[in-house]
């Protein structure tokens, strides 16, 4: 979990302005293969994840390809703030849509960054800010939180970084909070089921060709 306050400290808000992001407005048409059926129970690396009650979620943010239209390359992520969705633009002006939550208010941000890397089961370390914020997770602060099925970043993290190779602390990420998906409720990462986020780190690959354009 990340800060508003982490990217300022980095001077990255104004180097990742959106006013170069060539993202065609309005291109995320009908659905063409809808994935419901696809958050049963998992067995994973060991751990039990247990099955969604996907009924209980509005079905736009079921996992889902739609049609797409973007000037951005297939393997760039866009991440809509505003409706909760994340694309993965694939070809033919199609892309695998996920719903997502998003950071609160006082947390949200925008700009553009690359998957520097990313995770299994990944550990949790809180930052300072949150520290301050909630001195009951200081136990976390040095060696963080052990992986598990109650860890905030869930199943899988995707790390983001700027162009200069500096780690913007910001993450794709799972959660056990699937009841939080199409919410603004983060402290400014952007999460996604379990399930989404084991088939989104399927699909992509670290790399600077790898980019994530996040729009608020």
């Amino acid at each position: 979990m990340t800060f508003r306050s982490a990217f300022t400290a980095l001077g990255l808000a104004a180097a990742l302005a959106l006013a170069g992001c060539s993202v065609v407005p309005n291109g995320s048409g009908s659905t063409t293969e809808i994935f419901t059926s696809e958050y049963g129970a998992v067995s994973d690396s060991g751990f039990a994840i247990p099955a969604i009650p996907i009924a209980k979620i509005d079905k736009k943010y079921h996992r889902q390809i739609v049609s797409y239209r973007s000037k951005e390359k297939p393997g760039t992520i866009i991440v809509d703030t505003p409706n909760r969705f994340l694309y993965l633009i694939q070809p033919g002006n199609k892309a695998v849509r996920y719903g997502i939550g998003v950071g609160k208010e006082g947390f949200a941000w925008e700009g553009e960054a690359y998957i520097a890397w990313k995770q299994k089961w990944p550990k949790w370390t809180p930052p300072r800010e949150m520290i301050e914020r909630r001195p009951d997770l200081a136990k976390y602060g040095d060696d963080g939180m052990k992986p598990g099925l109650d860890n905030p970043l869930g199943a899988r993290a995707l790390y983001l970084f700027n162009q200069d190779g500096e780690d913007t602390l910001f993450r794709l990420h799972g959660t056990p909070e699937w009841a939080s998906i199409g919410t603004a409720a983060s402290s400014g990462c952007i999460r996604l089921m379990n399930q989404d986020i084991i088939d989104l780190f399927e699909r992509v690959r670290p790399g600077k060709s790898t980019r994530v354009v996040v729009k608020q």
